[in-house]
């Protein structure tokens, strides 16, 4: 949950409508870091409803090094 102000500023055409956002970039990155952190849940979540087997993190790491090699 996003919980930095965001302070935007906008760019508007000829009729007054947004169209465009700036941002500072430590918002930017904020707002980044938040939307990985919720794809990371969200794949979590597709993994443990699909109840396939799984490997310690460790023996993972192992495996790919030994790959690498």
């Amino acid at each position: 949950m996003l919980t930095t102000k965001i302070n935007p500023q906008f760019i508007i055409d000829n009729q007054g409508k947004k169209i465009s956002v700036i941002l500072p970039i430590k918002d930017y990155r904020t707002i980044m870091e938040e939307l990985e952190e919720m794809d990371n849940i969200r794949l979590y979540d597709e993994a443990k409803k699909s109840n396939e087997p799984s490997i310690p993190i460790d023996q993972a790491f192992e495996m790919i090094e030994a790959n690498r090699r």
